[in-house]
C-alpha cells in the first residue's frame, strides 16, 4: 500500500510514537509522512527526524490529508495524542470534516495511554483499525461513539460554531481550569472553568464565558472569523527537552537582521538571520525558544505580560530583552520597523552592537520607560 502519515503536535513526537509508529506502518507498505504546527517542527527537529517527518512545509493537517489524496495514498493515518481522549477524538473530527478530499482516514489517538485508541473514519478501513489496533494493543473506536462523546444535548463542542444577531459563539472541548486560550498563535485569556465559549461580536472577541479575558491580546488578534480561527488550549509544547542545536548562519560579510510580531508566523523562516527583533512577550518567548536551535539570539521588545506558552524555553546568547510598560511594546515596535527596518522584513547592517545602540536610542526619543531584562542565555 501507499501510505500517507499525518503527524500532529509535538508531543506524539517527545514521546517516541511518531517514531515508531511510522515504522511500524512500514509493514503495510510504502510510507511517507507530513508534520503539522510550529511547535511539531521544533519537536521532529530535536529528535533528529528530519529524514523521517517532512517539516519542509507548514500546513494544517487538513491541508495534509488533501495532499495524501491528491498523491493518491491508499489509506491515511492521522496519529496525535491529545490532552484527553475527547480532545483528540473531537480533533479528527474536525480535521477530517475540514479536509476537501475525505480520504481513506485512520487515526491513532493517545497511543500508550490506558484510553489510547484507534479510528476508522471510513467503515471499509475497520478490519485494518482492528488489525493495529491489536497490534498496538489500543481499542477500536468508531465515528458513531465519538458523535456520541462530543455531541451534547444537541450542541457541537466539536469548536463549531452559532450565531445570534451579530455574535458568534465557539464553545471549546477538553479545556482544563488555568489554561491559556491560543487563537491564530496569540493568548487572549485564561480558562476558569472546564466549560470556555468565546463569543464574538462582528468579528471581535468581547467575551470569554467560563474565563478571563488578556484585553491586550484580543487587541493584538484583531477581527477574524471566529469560524476559521485556529484556537489552541494548554502549552504549546508541554514536554521538557533538550534542544538540538545547529550552526545554521552563514556570514557574508553583512549581518541579517529580521523583524516578527506574530508568533503565529513560519519563525523558521528566520533561521537563517544573524538577529531577530521580536516584539510582544509570547512571541519573544516562542520565537528565542525556536531560534535557539538555530543559535539565533533576539532582540526582544516586551511589556512583563508573558504567559507561560511552553513548558521551558531558551534564549541563544548574545539576546537582549527589552521590557517596556505595559502596553508600549506593540508602540515602540511598530516605530523599529518604521524607522530602523523602513517596513522590509529583513534588512542587512554592518554591526550588531551599533544596531543595538540605534534601536535603543529610538526608545530613549519617546516617552517610554524599560529596563534591559536579560542578556544571556537563559532558561525560562
Amino acid at each position: 500500500m501507499r501510505i500517507g502519515v499525518v503527524v500532529h503536535g509535538p508531543y506524539i513526537v517527545d514521546s517516541g510514537y511518531a517514531f515508531s509508529i511510522i515504522n511500524f506502518l512500514k509493514e503495510y507498505g510504502e510510507v511517507r509522512a507530513l508534520l503539522g504546527g510550529t511547535m511539531g517542527r521544533t519537536a521532529v527537529h530535536d529528535a533528529h527526524l528530519e529524514h523521517l517527518i517532512d517539516i519542509s512545509t507548514k500546513r494544517l493537517p487538513s491541508e495534509s490529508l488533501d495532499k495524501f489524496q491528491e498523491e493518491e495514498c491508499d489509506v491515511v493515518f492521522l496519529i496525535n495524542s491529545g490532552k484527553s481522549n475527547v480532545t483528540g477524538h473531537a480533533f479528527g473530527y474536525k480535521v477530517f470534516k475540514k479536509s476537501k478530499t475525505k480520504p481513506s482516514l485512520i487515526q491513532i489517538e493517545r497511543p500508550g495511554e490506558f484510553d489510547g485508541s484507534v479510528i476508522p473514519w471510513r467503515k471499509s478501513l475497520r478490519p485494518l483499525a482492528r488489525e493495529i489496533a491489536i497490534k498496538m494493543g489500543l481499542k477500536v473506536v468508531t465515528p458513531d461513539i465519538i458523535m456520541k462523546e462530543i455531541f451534547v444535548s444537541g450542541t457541537d463542542c466539536t469548536h463549531k460554531s452559532t450565531v445570534k444577531g451579530s455574535k458568534t459563539y465557539r464553545k471549546l472541548v477538553g479545556v482544563s481550569p488555568g489554561e491559556n486560550i491560543f487563537v491564530n498563535g496569540i493568548v487572549i485569556g485564561k480558562s476558569t472553568q472546564e466549560e470556555v465559549i468565546l463569543v464574538a461580536d462582528n468579528g471581535i472577541i468581547t467575551e470569554m464565558n467560563g474565563g478571563e479575558i488578556k484585553p491586550h491580546g484580543v487587541e493584538k488578534l484583531g477581527k477574524i472569523d471566529i469560524n476559521k480561527a485556529v484556537v489552541k488550549t494548554g502549552l504549546l509544547r508541554r514536554s521538557s527537552v533538550d534542544p538540538r542545536i545547529v550552526k545554521y548562519r552563514d556570514f557574508k560579510g553583512k549581518y541579517k537582521v529580521s523583524f516578527l510580531n506574530h508568533a503565529a508566523e513560519d519563525i523558521y523562516r528566520l533561521k537563517g538571520s544573524d538577529m531577530v527583533v521580536t516584539v510582544g512577550d509570547d512571541t519573544t518567548l516562542v520565537a528565542a525558544d525556536i531560534l535557539y536551535r538555530f543559535d539565533v539570539p533576539i532582540i526582544g521588545i516586551t511589556d512583563g505580560d508573558v504567559d507561560q506558552v511552553v513548558e521551558s524555553g531558551f534564549k541563544s546568547s548574545g539576546s537582549m530583552i527589552i521590557e517596556l510598560e505595559s502596553g508600549w511594546d506593540d508602540i515602540i515596535g511598530a516605530r523599529i520597523f518604521s524607522e530602523l527596518f523602513k517596513g522590509i522584513e529583513t534588512i542587512e547592517i554592518d554591526d550588531i552592537e551599533n544596531f543595538k545602540k540605534e534601536l535603543l536610542q529610538l526608545i530613549d526619543n519617546t516617552a517610554a520607560q524599560y529596563y534591559i531584562k536579560e542578556t544571556e542565555i537563559i532558561g525560562v
